[in-house]
């Protein structure tokens, strides 16, 4: 597996990754069609965020966006979960922004929420999702590298 930063081409390939992902979390509505998904991640993300993903035989694996102090994103195709990808992905994210970085959760995406809380992220806040577009109750997480040890 190589991590690079995706071509602005590939918007296609990440709305396929995101809504593989996503297919799992029942929980969540269906907001946009994978057209409008394509158009998203095409016109939107990949000229907005730096945005890395992880490949393996010219195949992306996962994903991860960043903006100045946010990760806007991090998905991985189900089947390849549990493979190390997601790890990877986050120590780039936490490579580019070393002085730490925030992210949302959706509260009931448990399995998310305990990999951020293994990567050293700390709960920030928990609100009723009012503010998300899917309405659906989400978390604040946040990780600050560790102070440097002094002596």
């Amino acid at each position: 597996m190589r991590l690079r930063r995706a071509r602005l081409d590939e918007g296609a390939t990440l709305a396929e990754v995101f809504g593989a992902a996503r297919a799992g979390m029942t929980y969540l509505p269906q907001l946009h069609t994978p057209e409008e998904d394509r158009w998203y991640f095409g016109e939107i993300a990949l000229v907005s965020q730096e945005i890395w993903v992880a490949e393996e035989d010219d195949r992306v694996l996962g994903f991860t966006g960043l903006t100045d102090d946010l990760m806007s994103s991090i998905y991985v195709r189900p089947e390849a979960q549990g493979r190390g990808v997601g790890t990877a992905l986050m120590e780039k994210a936490k490579e580019r922004r070393p002085d730490g970085f925030s992210l949302w959760v959706f509260q009931e995406n448990g399995g998310a929420r305990r990999f951020y809380e293994r990567h050293g992220f700390r709960l920030v806040r928990e609100t009723d999702g009012a503010d998300n577009e899917e309405r659906v109750p989400d978390a604040l997480y946040e990780w600050r590298p560790p102070a440097a040890a002094t002596g």
